[in-house]
């Protein structure tokens, strides 16, 4: 286990990048911010590229350990364990309990997040409304919520029993059902994991990097402003793929 960490976070307040920063206020770590400005494209600045050749947030660099970087949200929750988790509250020391929450950050990175920011983007960001996209990726992520939804209902507070980098991964996702168009009535499971989690005070802390962030405050419900933000959103998206 690293010791002295010197850490710095690349990142936006998204799901995937608040995976990173609520993970390293759980583990109480110190680290600097550096937010990315997706308007003016600098994720696809070669100085980024360096770091996360993907040029996509979140990225780590450990500045303690040689300058190392780690890109992708998943991978770095599985390093910050790996060298930063004594105490063993990401993964748990038993061989089968970390297995478990492996399995379910493996199940957010290849199926909640993709489906869900499909949704996102068919429902809020795309210049054409697509009746089926839209369908089909909200359809897929209440089967995913569905899946959820049975594991917890084994009288489980968390995904894998204790508090594990499992939820850690899945909480921003579910946290935006909201914006996403998909509604949390059919899964009382769910919900209720969502506000278990979302009173943790490393949670409430990690949402805020690297701006204020009021969505737990708001019950998770979209704020007033949310047609402009995603009009504007919409457009560096459309923009981006032009270049």
């Amino acid at each position: 286990m690293s010791s002295t960490p010197s850490l710095t976070l690349y990142t936006v307040g998204t799901p995937n990048g608040q995976k990173a920063s609520i993970a390293l206020e759980e583990l109480g770590l110190p680290y600097k911010t550096h937010k990315i400005e997706f308007s003016k494209n600098e994720q696809k600045e070669e100085w980024f590229l360096r770091i996360n050749p993907n040029g996509r947030i979140p990225a780590l660099v450990d500045n303690g350990r040689g300058d190392f970087p780690v890109m992708e949200s998943g991978a770095i929750l599985l390093y910050l364990a790996e060298h930063y988790d004594p105490n063993h509250l990401l993964l748990a020391k038993d061989a089968n309990k970390r297995s478990e929450a492996i399995q379910w950050l493996m199940w957010q990175m290849g199926g909640l997040g993709p489906m869900q920011g499909q949704a996102n983007h068919f429902f809020r960001y795309a210049p054409e409304k697509i009746p089926y996209g839209i369908k089909r990726y909200q359809d897929e992520t209440k089967r995913l919520y569905s899946v959820m939804e049975r594991a917890l209902s084994d009288d489980r507070d968390y995904l894998v029993g204790d508090y594990s980098l499992a939820d850690i991964a899945c909480f921003g996702w579910v946290a935006a059902h909201n914006w996403a168009g998909v509604g949390l009535e059919e899964f009382p499971k769910v919900d209720a994991w969502l506000h278990r989690v979302a009173q943790r005070p490393a949670v409430r802390k990690g949402m805020d990097v690297p701006d204020k962030n009021d969505l737990i405050d708001r019950d998770f419900a979209v704020d007033k402003d949310a047609d402009k933000k995603a009009a504007e959103a919409s457009k560096w998206i459309m923009d981006s793929l032009k270049k």
